[in-house]
């Protein structure tokens, strides 16, 4: 048995938080971490390898896995299906390995609602002001004018629900905000619910105090 059991670790932001570089950066930290690979019904892209960067599978299938609770969460987008299968997850943590979630509100809702949810650690980014998300998404110049209108448009939507996750984080500074996510996975790891050896050692306290009882 592991020393100890991972953590579903979910980051969530609106675009230009910071989400991505936060989460490149605590894998940094600790590369044991794992990222999550969804499945998915699109076709896959050039250069993309099954198990990589999906598990690409057939409508017909996925929805099975999803009939037989086997999705940790899943969302229909542009056409095709998106999903967490419950079982590599499984595996992960109760091999003592963190595995880490780039979702929205509603899946990280869906994966705390699961039979995997006493494990998961969910974690909101908040920017410090609307014009710094406005001009994050400027300045990356990854997106056309457009598409920024319409990521701000939905960051709104995204920033309303974040009294659903354990811990609020503004992104106002990289450095700062990494430190205390580092001290709150450090933290979260050390939780009864990580820690499979504490029953074991809780019955030898109680084998032993019943012999001298």
């Amino acid at each position: 048995m592991a020393k100890r059991r991972g953590l579903l670790i979910i980051l969530s932001s609106p675009s230009g938080a910071g989400k991505s570089t936060l989460a490149r950066r605590l894998r940094d930290w600790d590369p044991e971490i794992v990222f999550s690979v969804s499945a998915t019904t699109r076709a896959p892209r050039p250069a993309e390898v099954d198990g990589r960067e999906y598990h690409f599978t057939t409508p017909e299938a996925f929805k099975a896995m999803v009939a037989d609770g086997e999705m940790l969460e899943h969302a229909h987008v542009f056409g095709n299906f998106y999903g967490s299968p419950q079982g590599p997850v499984r595996n992960a943590i109760e091999g003592g390995q963190d595995v880490l979630f780039d979702v929205d509100w509603q899946g990280a809702q869906q994966i705390k609602n699961s039979p995997l949810g006493i494990h998961t650690l969910s974690i909101f980014l908040l920017p410090p002001s609307i014009g710094e998300l406005h001009r994050r998404l400027v300045e990356r110049g990854q997106d056309s004018y457009r598409t920024i209108v319409e990521r701000m448009a939905k960051s709104w939507d995204e920033i309303s629900h974040w009294d659903g996750y354990d811990f609020v984080l503004v992104n106002d500074d990289l450095e700062d905000t990494l430190d205390r996510l580092v001290q709150i996975v450090t933290v979260t790891r050390m939780r009864t619910p990580q820690r499979p050896e504490l029953v074991e050692h809780v019955r030898a306290l109680q084998s032993e105090f019943e012999e001298l009882t």
